[in-house]
């Protein structure tokens, strides 16, 4: 679905929109899901499968599907493509170690049916390191 569907959608009154939110494990995508919805992202556990956050604003719904990033999982993330208006690839730049893997997991990822979805790629800092000296 292109920008311009996404937009006759809203202006045909389907003010609903699913958003998937994927990428390695521990990248990063429930605390970017948890802070635009305003929530506490001081404690948070591995995602097993999938959360659903809705946001809603005035008239317009957003559901954000959070889906684990677990290797076990990955080869599942297909079965949430159907139905989903754009895509959010969570990288975890600080995690050099996982960067090569990152790059395959999206590079199969854009084999699948994935291609018609828009996508948006977003690095996340998760740890940062400080030093006294």
């Amino acid at each position: 679905m292109g920008l311009l569907s996404i937009i006759r959608k809203i202006k045909k009154k389907e003010k609903e929109m699913r958003i998937l939110m994927v990428g390695l494990d521990n990248s990063g995508k429930t605390t970017i899901v948890l802070k635009i919805n305003g929530e506490d992202t001081s404690v948070i556990s591995p995602t097993l499968g999938f959360n659903i956050k809705t946001l809603t604003y005035q008239k317009y719904t957003l559901n954000i599907w959070d889906v684990g990033g677990q290797k076990t999982i990955r080869s599942y993330w297909r079965n949430y493509f159907e139905q989903t208006d754009g895509l959010v690839w969570v990288v975890d730049s600080s995690d050099l170690r996982r960067l090569d893997d990152c790059k395959m997991e999206l590079d199969n990822l854009l084999k699948e049916e994935v291609c018609s979805i828009k996508m948006v790629i977003t690095c996340q800092h998760n740890r940062l390191v400080t030093s006294n000296t």
